[in-house]
């Protein structure tokens, strides 16, 4: 049993793991059952940020005053409507991820990933202030062929990120601390 689950607005929203792991196969089918909509690019497209906007562009569509840059990249994705998600959410499945082990930029993407899904998972704006728009779920999972997920980790850690192995995957998530200390709804430790 893993702890995340694709089909639910619950961190993590990044997820590393081998293609032929049937938890992918079996929590987005689930997923799609319910009205989502799965969104695939391939890694060989996603070596620079130039690729990653072009890519994700290209895969769930951008609306024509998309800025072309990681922070046009967090709004496009946190703003994502019903004929996209098809009012429930979205998984975007990266296919032969091996290709970003040591990007430059992997650190940057994991943070407009999870950035763009914590807002879209999330009921309140980064102000926390009830947003005008419904929650959708949203997940980023990457597909390994020869790669351990753990390899991964070195190159993503952050202290804005939670970072975790577990068995044969790795998740990525805001560390909420440190992004929504206050927001609307989490218990305050005293």
């Amino acid at each position: 049993m893993t702890s995340f689950d694709v089909t639910k607005p619950e961190t993590p929203w990044v997820i590393f793991g081998p293609r032929e792991a049937a938890e992918f196969r079996e929590q987005t089918e689930a997923l799609r059952a319910a009205g989502g909509r799965m969104y695939e690019v391939h890694a060989r497209d996603l070596t620079d940020e130039a690729g990653v906007l072009d890519a994700f562009a290209r895969a769930v569509g951008v609306p024509g005053y998309f800025g072309w840059n990681w922070d046009a990249l967090v709004d496009c994705l946190d703003d994502l409507h019903e004929p996209v998600t098809g009012g429930v959410g979205i998984v975007v499945i990266v296919h032969g991820a091996d290709v970003l082990l040591g990007a430059d930029h992997l650190k940057v993407f994991m943070m407009v990933l999870c950035l763009a899904a914590d807002r879209a998972n999330t009921a309140v704006d980064p102000d926390g202030c009830l947003r005008d728009q419904p929650v959708v779920i949203e997940h980023f999972v990457f597909l390994l062929d020869d790669v351990r997920a753990e390899e991964f980790a070195a190159g993503i850690k952050d202290p804005d990120l939670v970072v975790s192995v577990e068995g044969d995957f790795l998740t990525v998530a805001l560390d909420l601390d440190v992004w929504r200390p206050k927001a609307i709804g989490r218990p305050q430790v005293s």
